[in-house]
């Protein structure tokens, strides 16, 4: 039975879709049927399906061997963080973030990232009622522009 897929994003689940229409066109193109395809690569017939279809819960591994199988070289480049990192936050300005990054100085500053990283692994040990209504402003800024809106505790 195959996995559960993983919750992705649309831009995501849009890009894993093209990388299969592009590994199916490339198979199509080349002559080559499914069953011969996936024997190459080392997968199953359903395997190679769930690729071409852009299933999120095959491996990255799979998509490479098909790939490969195909001639074709899977390149995934090292990404940039978004452009939106710029803004440095001070630890000592949040009450409840100087609480999680207890074991750094009040000066210590972070990415907005680092941040909502912070908030989200130790969320249950906050004190959610002594946030500071510019805190929770904070939190919830957060949350609309690296979560979709919500933080993931």
């Amino acid at each position: 039975m195959p996995a559960t897929s993983p919750y992705i994003g649309p831009e995501q689940q849009a890009d894993l879709e093209r990388l299969g229409a592009r590994l199916r066109d490339r198979r199509k193109a080349l002559g080559v049927t499914a069953v011969a395809c996936a024997e190459a690569a080392g997968v199953s017939r359903v395997t190679l399906h769930r690729i071409e279809a852009g299933n999120p819960s095959v491996t990255i591994g799979a998509y490479s061997n098909v790939a490969t199988a195909l001639g074709l070289q899977l390149v995934v480049p090292v990404l940039d963080e978004p452009a939106t990192e710029g803004t440095a936050i001070t630890v000592g300005d949040y009450p409840g973030l100087r609480a999680l990054a207890w074991q750094t100085k009040a000066g210590t500053t972070l990415t907005e990232t680092e941040a909502l990283n912070l908030y989200e692994r130790g969320w249950r040990h906050l004190d959610q009622g002594a946030l500071t209504d510019r805190e929770k402003a904070f939190i919830q800024h957060l949350a609309d522009t690296y979560s979709n809106g919500a933080l993931l505790v």
